[in-house]
């Protein structure tokens, strides 16, 4: 009795299911539009920042390397570059710089012909003029002051220095506050310094706020963490300091910088960014081995073509990753076969301006070259009402995957999953939401497709002019892809935060969300789609599992599991490309703008197309539509990148969409002339044999 009174009411709630999703997506909607307001009209200025560290090192190699520095920061202006990142001086920094000389006990025994204790290990300085000594010694002295090392005055041919009582090379790793002369320097060449901030030194909120508000006077409104550990970083447990450093960074106004694509995220900068309101900007790091590359033996043409690959990936990090700063390395190499010492600085500069260089496109794409801004989310009280709403749908695009499947369990999984989804929003409001984007945006192209397969078997055996199955084909392939759609909605919905556009915390399980589609996709085609029984699908599961294996079953089960793993090693950021491929994809990003997914419009909608046309006629044709689950989930992950802008990625799905189904349309105007052709020819050929 109670069996029957729970289908009863399964049945009637089922009818419900679709409503509550649409609910859940018409609230996802504003939800969307305040995130694309964030993206849109604030955080639009791409700031380029070049190493002065690099550029003191290539100027050692240079017969005049003052000169060579300040032509170079005029080269690096006119290119597009505003910016210019210092470090925390060491005395090894200031030798760079010329404005000091420093020598071991044996190297002042040399230079000044008197002997020296051999029990003396120290550190002799010289500075290089009188300004050095002015803005300097001060500094020097403090340091090692802090350090309990004792110093006395030096000199040498009326040149003014000082010993230290520490070896030379332990002398040189002490970390001092930036170099003042350097910073003024280049704030008259009206560049804005931008910091690289160690942890190196013990933690004195004192020295922190003074240092900070001297970096304040010259302009200075960004650092980039230098090393493992943010400023103030003692241990996970210990997190004090970090609340001294976040209150004196608001107090001088300085934000933070994160550095793209790290192997691991710097300890401590997650929690600083917090307590920095996500003062935070997207850091895309072009390296010192990515600038040896332009220094290679190249024809003019490839040399050219990296240039261009260059520009290229720098457009693309502001356009499609919302990277806000580029910061530039570059590194004086020997090269034996020319005899030379050769730098990139030249081919850097080529990259950033002219017709096609970086700076002009990112202008063109609606940016700003300046002073990189954080974002300011739009945010309004109602949308926690809205992802309430959106909560109730997801489940319930959930429970309707999951009623393909098994409709009896629908009102269950539904009750469940609320309840289930519920605790985990207790435990943690951040899994919560990721667990339900997940969710959702594995349901999404699962139910589509299987809403696909059954569509195509049921049309199986019709009869239908050519127009009318192209027709019905491109009406399965459109409501296939919106019925996808849906997942995006509550992915964006759910994962609209300000910590996902700048990368402080990622969606995790997007690996899941391609392959899961996949695999119940197929469990679906195999066992649920032809309306057979519980115990039939028992009894062919069965039959399946105890069929014998040939040769060519292992030789394709390895080609299938081959396939997967090159199909998952090529999501995320970390996927590896062909030099073809990346040819093709800089020629579809500068000729559209926006690159479509090849998986998309090349191999997913056109196949799913073909098939939708042949399963007419073919029950084998429906491993077609199969294929095309990996279009529709690679349709939801697009927006599963949250630091991509919700306006390239709709742009993406369009155009993957209309170039996959003008290239599927191909195919079946091939098909028709192929098999035409064979109907024609091979007959009478037979005939003849």
């Amino acid at each position: 009795m109670l069996s029957g009174r729970y289908l009863q009411w399964n049945k009637v709630f089922s009818n419900c299911l679709w409503w509550l999703v649409i609910l859940g997506m018409l609230a996802a909607l504003p939800v969307a539009y305040q995130r694309h307001e964030t993206e849109h009209n604030t955080g639009r200025k791409v700031e380029f920042v070049f190493d002065y560290r690099d550029l003191l090192e290539i100027s050692d190699t240079q017969t005049d390397p003052r000169k060579f520095v300040m032509d170079q920061l005029r080269n690096l202006k006119s290119a597009g570059v505003n910016s210019m990142a210092i470090y925390e001086s060491t005395l090894n920094e200031l030798k760079l710089s010329r404005r000091i000389e420093v020598f071991s006990s044996h190297e002042a025994t040399a230079l000044t012909q008197s002997p020296i204790s051999p029990n003396e290990n120290f550190t002799y300085v010289l500075f290089t003029e009188k300004e050095s000594q002015e803005k300097l010694q001060a500094l020097i002295s403090s340091t090692f002051n802090s350090l309990n090392v004792k110093m006395r005055p030096w000199s040498f041919k009326n040149q003014p220095g000082m010993i230290i009582e520490m070896g030379l090379d332990e002398a040189g790793l002490k970390t001092m506050d930036p170099d003042p002369i350097t910073m003024q320097m280049l704030k008259e060449q009206k560049f804005q310094v931008v910091v690289r901030m160690s942890n190196r030194r013990p933690f004195d909120a004192a020295r922190m706020d003074t240092l900070l508000g001297q970096l304040e006077q010259y302009g200075i409104k960004r650092f980039i963490v230098d090393g493992e550990t943010v400023p103030g970083f003692v241990s996970e447990s210990k997190l004090d300091h970090l609340d001294v450093m976040a209150e004196l960074m608001n107090k001088h106004h300085m934000g933070l910088a994160n550095i793209e694509l790290q192997k691991a995220q710097q300890k401590g900068f997650n929690y600083l960014a917090k307590k920095l309101s996500y003062n935070v900007v997207r850091l895309h790091s072009f390296t010192e081995k990515d600038g040896e590359k332009l220094t290679e033996n190249l024809t003019e043409a490839e040399l050219n073509e990296r240039i261009q690959g260059v520009a290229d990936r720098f457009v693309l990090a502001a356009k499609d990753r919302n990277i806000r700063m580029v910061f530039l390395n570059a590194r004086a190499v020997k090269n034996l076969d020319k005899g030379k010492i050769l730098n990139p600085l030249d081919s850097i500069y080529a990259s950033l301006k002219g017709e096609d260089g970086a700076v002009p496109r990112i202008e063109k794409a609606g940016y700003t070259i300046g002073i990189a801004e954080k974002f300011q989310p739009q945010y309004s009280g109602w949308q926690k009402a809205a992802k309430g709403v959106a909560w109730a749908g997801a489940i319930a695009l959930i429970t309707l995957m999951v009623s393909y499947f098994i409709p009896e369990l629908a009102l269950l999984v539904f009750v469940v999953g609320m309840i289930g989804s519920a605790g985990l929003f207790v435990l943690s409001s951040n899994l919560f939401a990721q667990a339900l984007a997940l969710g959702a945006g594995t349901s999404a192209p699962t139910l589509a497709i299987c809403h696909a397969i059954r569509t195509g078997r049921r049309k199986l055996g019709s009869v239908s002019s050519i127009g009318s199955r192209i027709g019905f084909a491109l009406g399965l392939l459109i409501r296939t892809s919106l019925i996808s759609v849906i997942g995006i909605f509550f992915i964006v919905g759910f994962l609209n935060s300000i910590i996902y556009t700048i990368v402080i915390d990622q969606f995790r399980g997007v690996s899941v969300l391609h392959l899961l589609p996949i695999v119940l996709a197929a469990l679906y085609w195999l066992l649920f789609s032809e309306g057979l029984s519980y115990r039939e699908m028992m009894n062919r599961g069965q039959k399946l599992l105890t069929s014998y294996i040939s040769v060519l079953w292992v030789i394709a089960a390895a080609a299938i599991v081959g396939a997967g793993m090159y199909y998952l090693s090529r999501t995320g950021n970390e996927g590896q490309a062909s030099a073809f491929e990346r040819y093709f994809r800089s020629f579809l990003e500068n000729t559209l703008g926006v690159r479509p997914r090849t998986k998309e419009f090349l191999i997913a909608h056109p196949l799913f197309l073909l098939g939708a046309y042949l399963c007419v006629k073919y029950r084998s044709a429906l491993i077609l539509l199969l294929i095309g689950v990996v279009g529709q989930a690679s349709i939801v992950d697009t927006f599963a990148h949250l630091h991509t802008p919700l306006q390239i990625s709709l742009t993406r799905i369009i155009y993957g969409l209309s170039f996959g189904i003008l290239i599927g349309v191909a195919l079946i105007i091939v098909w028709e002339i192929v098999v035409r052709s064979w109907r024609r020819w091979v007959p009478p050929l037979l005939v003849r044999k």
